[in-house]
């Protein structure tokens, strides 16, 4: 008889056990997912990641009058976590819950106590009118809806970590599902780089949910962004082959363009080619363009050509200081500063020359397209498009085109674009027209002489890899090397007199013309010439080499050896040998004489060499072009 009330008792509290666990139903949990991870740029500082979703379902309604259970949300990244900071320090990243659409969306303020009873109940009712209604609706009669935006803060310490506290979240039962979402989660992925293998970097978020209530989540780490190289950058020539031009110092290049503002006939002289890593690695500020656009506020939705994310510019459930205008500054919540920018960065180059290029990519055709903005040099700023200086005709890249200059300080000078439409389903490639201005004034040494570069990246580009109240978004690392862009080369012409002799009693004559003037009416040039002797002087070493005065165009230089001659020529008596003049004019020709001095018995005269220079342009011709 003991025995069975023992077994009595035991059975009693079991049951009661299961009276318990089915009046608590099935315990509240979540089932992470984050979708279809984008392909952000691993030149980003911060790049926006895909969303992070919960679906939760499961536990029991609060009970009418009572206070809603009340989490805390994390979520840590496997980078820095770069999302914008408001001047309260919190973060433009959301959490909304329900997927709110834009009339339903009501903001809790950061700071504020946001732990209030849900309005769908009724006031003095014994049970919610409908505990399973989702956050986005409203008492029955009235426009309040329960909060279901918040904004989430930097945790302390911990540069790739969010947090929202004291979320206040309903359990829904097992009738409806509670969907949880995070949004505007900007990451730098420059800080993780791209893989080294065939698998690429991702970047990945670990969540969690700790609080009053304990809220288990499946899946709690997901794959949230692919990095892979946004952009590579060339510099071409018009025959589209690559490679940077040479130009000559001796002749003036645009000229007109370099005194005043005009048009130049002819193609540029070079251009600069962006070319997308990845479709969609070039967007706008919003998906209509740079200053035109309309709120992007639909949770779930994928903005793929915009640079902003989840933003709101009107709505009476978003405080003020939340909201964005479009075109203006950026508000706290998801705008972006600016769209991508394309920046290129001159240095080195020579004194005298002025650099242009076109306003926009060419040809500007229905895909991508840029502006060029004036912003500052790091790529910052709003958009203010740049001032036409000229135009540039080539029906290369169909018809007339407009270009602006840039200014060029102690031999550097940037360019900014701002892409302004886009195409996502296609990789594609800008190009932009540089021209490049000079007036010849050899006797000035002007335009200097040497090989200007130039750099190509995204912009901004910024040192600030953490969160900031004041950095731009997006932002980027500079991850550029050096490239030709144009060499502005000394015009010369090589001469070689195979033999001349001063020993024993001969001696030789020489000239050297300048025949850049012709009756075609060409540019003319004007230097100095170079003498170098390489021999021997009564079997001791060979003279110097020696430098003329500047021969104007149309003149000559003659000269002996034993007696020198014009233009500061200085006798080198007792020499033999062979002889290489380097004039500093496209168009030398030479001429020597060999006789026997006094009782002339032998003589011998011919024309001398021209030897290919490397300064010369594939299209001016070099002479014989004989080498050594």
């Amino acid at each position: 008889m003991l025995a069975f009330r023992k077994y009595f008792l035991a059975l009693a509290v079991v049951m009661l056990t299961v009276a318990v666990a089915s009046a608590q139903g099935p315990a509240f949990q979540c089932v992470a997912n984050a979708g279809v991870p984008p392909i952000v740029r691993a030149e980003g500082i911060a790049e926006l990641v895909g969303d992070l979703v919960l679906n939760c379902n499961g536990g029991i309604p609060t009970a009418a009058g009572g206070a809603l259970p009340q989490v805390n949300v994390q979520i840590f990244l496997n980078t820095n976590i770069t999302s914008k900071i408001d001047s309260n320090g919190y973060s433009e990243a959301l959490l909304m819950i329900d997927e709110p659409n834009a009339a339903d969306q009501q903001v809790c303020v950061a700071g504020s106590v946001c732990v209030v009873a849900p309005t769908w109940w009724t006031a003095g009712a014994s049970t919610p009118v409908n505990p399973y209604k989702p956050y986005t609706s409203p008492v029955s009669g009235a426009t309040v809806r329960p909060y279901n935006i918040f904004q989430g803060r930097q945790s302390t310490g911990a540069d790739n970590s969010l947090v929202w506290l004291g979320v206040p979240i309903d359990p829904p039962g097992t009738t409806y599902t509670r969907v949880i979402r995070i949004t505007n989660v900007r990451a730098n992925a420059n800080q993780l780089g791209v893989s080294s293998t065939l698998v690429p970097t991702q970047i990945v978020a670990f969540i969690s949910a700790t609080g009053t209530t304990s809220v288990p989540i499946n899946n709690p780490q997901q794959t949230v962004a692919w990095i892979q190289q946004g952009m590579t950058f060339s510099v071409r020539n018009n025959a589209d082959d690559g490679g940077a031009p040479t130009l000559n110092q001796c002749s003036s290049t645009n000229g007109d363009m370099f005194s005043s503002a005009s048009t130049t006939n002819g193609c540029p002289t070079f251009r600069l080619r962006y070319a997308e890593g990845f479709a969609s690695a070039f967007k706008t500020r919003y998906t209509d363009g740079p200053l035109t656009g309309s709120a992007q506020n639909n949770p779930g939705q994928i903005y793929n050509v915009s640079e902003s994310g989840f933003f709101a510019t009107s709505g009476a459930g978003w405080p003020a200081g939340l909201l964005h205008s479009i075109g203006g500054a950026a508000g706290t919540t998801g705008a972006a500063t600016q769209g991508t920018r394309l920046r290129a960065v001159f240095n080195n180059v020579p004194a005298g020359v002025r650099i242009f290029v076109t306003l926009t990519n060419y040809p500007a055709a229905t895909g991508n397209t840029a502006r060029l903005v004036n912003v500052a040099a790091d790529g910052s700023g709003g958009y203010v498009p740049t001032d036409q200086y000229g135009t540039v005709n080539c029906s290369w890249i169909l018809g007339t085109t407009g270009l602006a200059e840039v200014p060029i300080f102690g031999g550097s000078g940037t360019a900014v674009w701002e892409v302004t439409n886009t195409d996502p389903l296609a990789v594609q490639t800008m190009d932009f027209g540089v021209e490049v201005a000079y007036k010849a004034n050899t006797s000035n040494n002007l335009p200097g002489i040497g090989t200007a570069t130039v750099n190509g990246m995204f912009a901004p580009v910024s040192t600030t890899v953490k969160a900031s109240t004041i950095a731009p978004v997006p932002r980027f690392a500079d991850t550029s090397s050096a490239k030709s862009a144009v060499a502005i080369a000394q015009c010369v012409s090589n001469l070689l007199f195979p033999f001349v002799s001063q020993q024993g009693n001969f001696d030789t004559g020489l000239v050297i013309v300048n025949t850049s003037k012709d009756l075609w009416g060409h540019a003319t040039e004007a230097g100095t010439c170079t003498v170098y002797y390489y021999g021997d002087t009564n079997g001791g070493a060979a003279p110097p080499a020696q430098t003329s005065a500047v021969i104007p165009a149309g003149d000559y230089m003659t000269w002996t050896l034993y007696g020198g001659g014009k233009f500061g020529m200085t006798a080198t008596q007792g020499f033999q040998g062979y002889v290489m003049a380097q004039c500093k004019f496209r168009f030398a020709h030479g001429y020597a004489f060999i006789s026997n001095l006094g009782d002339i018995k032998w003589a011998q005269g011919y024309i001398a060499l021209v030897m290919g220079s490397p300064s010369y342009r594939s299209d001016v011709g070099s002479g014989e072009s004989l080498g050594n």
